[in-house]
C-alpha cells in the first residue's frame, strides 16, 4: 500500500483531519440479509435503507418479539440456531476450564492490574451543611464483547472489573456466539475472573436491544458499555435514553507523535498494530522529521501486518480520505510538522483514540495535550501494553469524541443523587429570593409553596 505524506496545511485541507463518523449505506447482500431476518420482502422502500434505519428494525423487533426474535435474528445473522440464550453457570465453568495454564495466568495479570489502577478511580460523597452528593452504584450494568470469529478477553476485563469495584450489583455480558455456538473459553474464564453475573451468547443490534429492553431470558440493565460493529453502534445510539451509554466507537485510532529520537521499527509496528482491528482504523504520524516521515511511510507501506489488513479495500469511497488511488491505506498517513509543539496541536486538533508521544523532551510537550484518549510517552509504553496490561482501560473515546469523552472507569458506573437538608436559619433566610425568582418565571404555585413553609416558620 502506498501511504502519503502530507505537510499540516495539506493535512488539514485533505478531509482526513475532520474525521468524522458517518452511517454507512447496506450492500445489497446484507440488505437482503436483514430483510430476510425481520421477515420482510425487500420492496422499493427498503432500496438504499441505510444501516440506521435497519438497526431501528431491528431494536423494535426484539423489543416485540422477545427471546423469539433473538433466536431468529441469530439464526439469519450469526448461522447459529441457539438451544439457549444464557451460558449457563456450569457451562461457564466448563468452558474456563478449559482455558491453558499460560493463558490463565495473562488473564490474571492483566486483571490483577486493571483492578489495582481502576480502585483508585472510586469516588467519595460532597458533602457540605446543608447539601450532600452521594455517589450510588447502579443496579445492573450490561457489556458487549464482540466475538463471533474473534475472542476478546481483554476487554471483559476491561468492562466488568470497574463496574464490579463500583458495587454494581448485577453485571450482565452479551457476546455473539462462535459458529459452533459457543463462547470462546478465554472469554468465559475473563468472565469469571472479572465478576461477571451472567452470560448470554447473543451479539449484533438484538443483544443492544435485549440488554435496553429486556427479554423473558434477558434483563433489562441502565447502563450497556463495549465496542461492536457499527450495527452495535448505532443500537446503542438508538435505545439511550431508554438506558445510558458508554459512548458510540467508531474504528480505532493511534496517532503517533515522534522526533528525530524515536526508534523508527518501533514507530512502523505501533501504528501497524492498529490497522490490525479493522481496515478502517486510524494510523496517522506526525513529526518535524522530513527524513523519518519518508522512512517511516515506506517502511508502513511495505510492513507486512499493515499491508495483510488493507489488502484489497481498493480505492476509498471519500475522495477526501488518503487518496483516490487503489492500493492506499484508507486511513494511514504521515504528516511533517514545522515543529514538535505544532505536531501536538495537529494531534489535539485531532484528537486520537490512543496518542503515542516519541519526543526527546516528553515533560515539556505532554502538558500540551488537551485531546486525547489516552497517552503513551517513552520508548517502553506502546499501545498494546494499554490493550492489555498496563492497567488502564481501554475503552476509548474514537471519532475526536476525546475532545469531550473520557476512558471509561469506575465513575461511568455510578449516579448521583443530591440530598437538601436545609436548617429552619437557611430556609428563611433565602426563601424570599426564591420567591422573587418565582414570580420573575411566572410559576404562581411555586410561589405558594414557598410562601407556606414561611408561614409554619414564623408558626414555630
Amino acid at each position: 500500500m502506498r501511504v502519503p505524506v502530507f505537510t499540516v496545511a495539506e493535512w488539514a485541507a485533505s478531509g482526513m483531519s475532520r474525521r468524522r463518523f458517518e452511517v454507512p449505506t447496506l450492500p445489497p447482500a446484507v440488505l437482503a440479509r436483514v430483510a430476510e431476518a425481520l421477515a420482510q420482502p425487500v420492496t422499493a422502500d427498503w432500496v438504499g435503507l441505510d444501516v440506521t434505519a435497519a438497526v431501528r428494525l431491528i431494536v423494535q423487533a426484539v423489543r416485540d418479539g422477545g427471546d423469539a426474535a433473538l433466536r431468529r435474528l441469530t439464526l439469519a445473522f450469526d448461522g447459529v440456531d441457539l438451544a439457549s440464550i444464557e451460558v449457563g453457570p456450569e457451562a461457564r465453568r466448563e468452558g474456563a476450564a478449559r482455558v491453558a495454564p499460560e493463558d490463565r495466568a495473562a488473564i490474571d495479570l492483566a486483571a490483577k492490574r486493571i483492578e489495582a489502577f481502576h480502585a483508585l478511580q472510586a469516588p467519595s460523597p460532597i458533602v457540605t451543611a446543608e447539601i450532600e452528593l452521594r455517589p450510588l452504584p447502579l443496579r445492573r450494568a450490561g457489556i458487549y464483547i464482540p466475538g463471533g470469529h474473534a475472542r476478546y478477553p481483554s476487554t471483559v476485563l476491561m468492562n466488568a472489573i470497574p463496574a464490579r469495584i463500583a458495587g454494581v450489583a448485577e453485571v450482565v455480558m452479551v457476546t455473539p456466539p462462535g459458529p459452533d455456538g459457543a463462547v470462546p473459553p478465554a472469554v468465559l474464564y475473563a468472565a469469571e475472573v472479572a465478576g461477571v453475573h451472567r452470560v448470554f451468547a447473543i451479539g449484533g443490534a438484538q443483544a443492544v436491544a435485549a440488554l435496553a429492553y429486556g427479554t423473558e431470558s434477558i434483563p433489562a440493565v441502565d447502563k450497556i458499555t463495549g465496542p461492536g460493529n457499527v450495527f452495535v453502534t448505532l443500537a446503542k445510539r438508538e435505545v439511550f435514553g431508554a438506558v445510558d451509554i458508554d459512548g458510540l466507537a467508531g474504528p480505532t485510532e493511534i496517532m503517533v507523535v515522534a522526533d528525530e529520537s524515536a526508534d523508527e521499527r518501533q514507530v512502523v509496528v505501533d501504528l501497524a498494530s492498529q490497522l490490525e482491528h479493522d481496515p478502517l482504523a486510524w494510523a496517522v504520524l506526525v513529526t518535524d522529521s522530513e527524513p523519518l516521515a519518508r522512512r517511516v511511510a515506506a517502511a508502513l507501506g511495505e510492513d507486512d501486518l499493515a499491508n495483510r489488513f488493507t489488502a484489497g479495500l481498493g480505492a476509498p469511497a471519500d475522495p477526501r480520505s488518503v487518496g483516490s488511488e487503489a492500493g492506499e491505506a484508507l486511513h494511514a498517513a504521515v504528516v511533517v510538522a514545522p515543529d514538535v509543539a505544532t505536531a501536538v496541536e495537529v494531534a489535539n486538533d485531532f484528537a486520537p483514540e490512543h496518542l503515542e508521544l516519541l519526543v526527546r523532551d516528553v515533560e515539556e510537550h505532554l502538558p500540551q495535550v488537551r485531546a486525547a484518549g489516552m497517552v503513551f510517552t517513552g520508548a517502553h509504553s506502546p499501545v498494546p501494553m494499554g490493550d492489555y496490561v498496563a492497567g488502564s482501560n481501554h475503552t476509548l473515546p474514537t471519532g475526536g469524541a476525546a475532545r469531550y469523552a473520557s476512558p471509561l472507569g469506575v465513575y461511568d458506573f455510578y449516579r448521583w443523587t443530591t440530598v437538601v437538608n436545609l436548617s429552619a436559619a437557611t430556609a428563611r433566610e433565602i426563601a424570599p429570593a426564591a420567591i422573587m425568582l418565582s414570580r420573575l418565571e411566572g410559576l404562581p404555585a411555586h410561589e405558594r409553596s414557598l410562601r407556606h413553609l414561611l408561614t409554619r416558620l414564623e408558626e414555630n
